[in-house]
């Protein structure tokens, strides 16, 4: 069964080194340069992680794009997948990846129409990394939106017609409304502080049970073989819904000032980033516990345990980095891509141990 593996580089900057007490005459004469240049570069890189200063065309296409992101259109397919290959030895290639690039789509409309919206109420006013900004075209961008909206219907609506379970579309269609009312206009609900519940939702228990029954199947001798709701994949879509609640709510960190300002009440905005930070931590934990509880209980084999045990020194890091950074906007913009790795690299422990029991291994 395949599973992308997401590896995100961090962007680091380098500490400055001290000053030698040893140093020469000519250093010592060097000293103001090489303070200034070291200035430069903080300047630099604080510019770099804010979006302010001038960012390269590169930087800006990147950040735009927005690619580390498609992981909340892998792993939720992939540990549905993956979910009903443990209960039936399901798997169809085809399928999976026609909904793989349906969901892509799907993410692309989500993430063109949120800069859409977010230009009309002026919350990405001075956010260079907008598509809208860089396109400088408001209509362009919506047009862009809508014609991967339209297509990615169109691979899920194929995908409905190869399962016959009237489940994965109605709960795919739900996940999907749960985006619309997040961002679009009259509801814009994310400036109401239910982006996250919705997030977790949309991503979790629908897009992770859909992306299960999409592996049910029908023949012309038998008919619909529908697949049973099982608590190995209800289990998995929490975890999942967890992680990308968690990208969410991250990204948040650095934009506090310009949510405030167009009245945009994220949760982060209500309580402030060492509260959020605390949050993490208890998020976190909570993600853990509940790995070991669904363990204890069977609602996951042992190989999904040993397997997302393993991504335990991530989360630790991700905690660690939003208590050192919450409060410093130049630095905690890196928390929410830490958040990706660590969604990623949890469903991909998830998928491989759903896999590995299947076939005997730590079942």
């Amino acid at each position: 069964m395949p599973l992308a593996g997401i590896a995100l580089a961090p962007l680091l900057v380098s500490p400055l080194a001290p000053p030698s007490p040893r140093g020469s005459a000519a250093a010592v004469s060097a000293e103001p340069a090489r303070r200034r240049r070291a200035l430069r570069r903080v300047r630099c890189s604080a510019a770099a992680a804010s979006g302010g200063g001038e960012l390269s065309r590169a930087t800006l296409l990147w950040r735009a794009a927005k690619l580390p992101i498609y992981s909340v259109a892998l792993v939720p397919l992939t540990v549905g997948t993956a979910a009903a290959y443990n209960h039936a030895g399901l798997f169809f290639a085809r399928r999976y990846f026609g909904l793989l690039a349906a969901a892509v789509l799907v993410i692309t409309w989500l993430n063109l129409s949120n800069d859409v919206y977010d230009s009309d109420t002026g919350a990405d006013k001075n956010k260079k990394e907008s598509v809208v900004n860089i396109v400088g075209s408001r209509a362009v961008t919506e047009y862009a939106a809508n014609v991967s909206l339209l297509l990615g219907f169109g691979g899920l609506f194929w995908a409905f017609a190869e399962a016959g379970d009237v489940r994965f579309i109605v709960l795919v269609l739900c996940a999907i409304l749960c985006g619309y009312v997040y961002q679009c206009p009259p509801f814009r609900l994310s400036y109401r502080g239910l982006g996250e519940p919705l997030c977790f939702a949309a991503f979790g228990p629908l897009a992770t049970s859909a992306f299960y029954f999409s592996n049910s199947s029908r023949s012309i001798s038998s008919g619909a073989v529908l697949l049973p709701l099982t608590k190995t994949v209800i289990a998995s879509s929490i975890l999942v819904g967890l992680t990308t609640t968690l990208i969410l709510f991250c990204s948040h960190f650095h934009q506090i000032e310009g949510d405030r300002a167009v009245g945009k009440m994220s949760p982060l905005v209500r309580i402030g980033t060492k509260t959020g930070a605390t949050l993490v931590t208890v998020a976190i934990g909570a993600l853990y516990t509940l790995l070991a509880a669904f363990g204890i209980s069977r609602c996951l084999p042992p190989s999904c345990i040993v397997l997302g045990a393993l991504t335990l020194p991530l989360g630790k890091w991700v905690v660690d980095y939003v208590q050192r950074n919450h409060d410093d906007d130049t630095k905690i913009f890196m928390a929410k891509y830490y958040c990706v790795r660590l969604h990623a690299l949890l469903g991909m422990a998830l998928a491989s141990g759903l896999v590995l029991a299947r076939n005997g291994v730590l079942a």
